[in-house]
């Protein structure tokens, strides 16, 4: 990378107040279309929906089935 646009860099990290690396991440990102903030709350959102008419459930006894489900098929083979 030629030096005067690592000194750009280093200037512009340094004014935002993160390193180098910070700054070339959320470049990265930003070029890759990462997700950010908004993408992750829209996610959020959609799981919430999709959740919404599960009603209360324990976790645990969900696993607990799935777990005995699967060793119950493993038996039979």
């Amino acid at each position: 990378m030629p030096d005067d646009l690592l000194a750009r860099i280093d200037r512009e990290a340094c004014r935002r107040g993160a390193t180098r690396s910070a700054f070339l991440l959320q470049a990265a990102q930003r070029e890759l279309g990462w997700p950010g903030p908004t993408a992750y709350d829209a996610a959020v959102e959609r799981g919430r929906a999709a959740l919404a008419d599960a009603g209360a459930f324990e976790s645990s006894e969900l696993i607990r089935a799935e777990r005995d489900a699967h060793d119950s098929h493993d038996r039979r083979r």
